[in-house]
């Protein structure tokens, strides 16, 4: 979890400053994870240095697990295998399960494996543990390294949805963004349109992780945060930034047709501890023309866990990027400030216990 783990916020408004998305943007792209990597013992090479085989990182939240596999190799190169019998192994045929046993989905970002273990092990933590919080109140998330178990050989084929390379999970990333395109306006156009330059700069930004490569790009299909109601007296005028579109100071000028407002639906989706992954749309504005708030979604997709205000407490709580979020934070703005790099609002839902 990032530093910002357990930290709670005030809900944004409705008008944000391209300032301020910057910064959202920014915080949630610097967020890191801590992994402790371990190599299964019984698949150590013959003369391997049998004391320092774990390996110790704070992942960037928005990368994949293929994209540790140079630096990881380096590691274990240097510092664990013996130079003949490193040299045989094939790095294509590397493959992570958890502490548990449960294998990690290369396509997931980095960030959503982390909190979405956080959100299993929620389940299991004592009762004990959590009573001092409260009923209905979200805990204080510990951060602790996700420890992983990399073995070198026979990788699964048949249990692994893709192939364990960087280069089968840049299309799986290409793939989900093109998805996030249509959930949002109904076309993919915004993505397909991108030069193949302009598509290959994105996934280097996350490669390398580099924010201003990265926003370069993803600010032509990433939706503004203009608001639907203007306010009586507009904003301090600021700079425009090459990450979100500048605000019109005319108080008659037509809402943005790009704006996260006027939006079809917010790609999201709600992952559940053990369980199924739920997507269902999410529009921004709600039939009386009310801002879609992050609790009226999970009150209508959970019922059980968040029930309506006057029917009883909470008995989850949502993580989105390592952060338990107010319920009135509004799903636009999640969509335009805090979605992963591949344009979606992962929604990890946690137990009360």
């Amino acid at each position: 979890m990032s530093v910002y783990g357990s930290t709670r916020h005030h809900a944004p408004s409705s008008f944000t400053t391209s300032a301020s998305v910057t910064l959202f943007r920014r915080l949630a792209w610097e967020g890191t994870v801590p992994l402790e990597i371990r190599v299964d013992p019984k698949e150590l090479p013959a003369n391997s240095d049998r004391g320092l085989e774990c390996y110790y990182i704070q992942a960037p939240r928005v990368s994949y697990l293929p994209l540790l596999m140079p630096e990881l190799r380096r590691f274990l190169m240097d510092v664990v295998f013996d130079d003949a019998a490193g040299k045989l192994l094939k790095e294509d045929e590397w493959w992570f399960e958890s502490e548990e046993g449960a294998l990690l989905k290369w396509h997931w970002p980095i960030g959503l494996i982390y909190d979405n273990h956080t959100i299993s092990t929620s389940v299991r933590a004592s009762s004990t543990a959590s009573s001092s919080t409260g009923a209905g109140v979200a805990p204080d998330l510990e951060i602790n390294p996700l420890k992983l178990i990399l073995h070198l050989a026979s990788p699964p084929t048949e249990k692994l949805l893709l192939p364990p390379s960087a280069e089968a999970c840049k299309q799986a990333f290409m793939g989900q963004l093109k998805e996030a395109d249509f959930i949002r306006w109904g076309n993919t156009k915004r993505v397909t349109g991108l030069r193949k330059a302009e598509q290959d700069g994105m996934w280097e930004g996350i490669r390398e992780h580099n924010f201003d490569d990265y926003w370069r790009v993803a600010s032509k299909i990433v939706p503004t945060t203009t608001p639907t109601t203007r306010p009586s007296s507009p904003p301090p005028s600021s700079s425009a930034s090459a990450h979100a579109r500048a605000q019109s100071n005319d108080p008659q000028s037509t809402p943005d047709r790009d704006g996260a407002y006027n939006v079809r639906s917010v790609p999201v989706r709600l992952y559940l501890p053990d369980g199924p992954v739920i997507q269902d749309l999410a529009p921004p504005m709600l039939e009386d023309v009310a801002p879609h708030t992050l609790a009226q979604y999970l009150s209508a997709h959970l019922p059980q866990l968040f029930p309506s205000r006057t029917s009883g407490l909470n008995l989850g709580f949502p993580l989105i990027q390592g952060i338990i979020l107010p319920p009135e934070t509004e799903m636009a703005w999640l969509g335009a400030c805090l979605a992963g790099a591949d344009g979606w609002v992962n929604v990890c839902v946690g137990l009360l216990r």
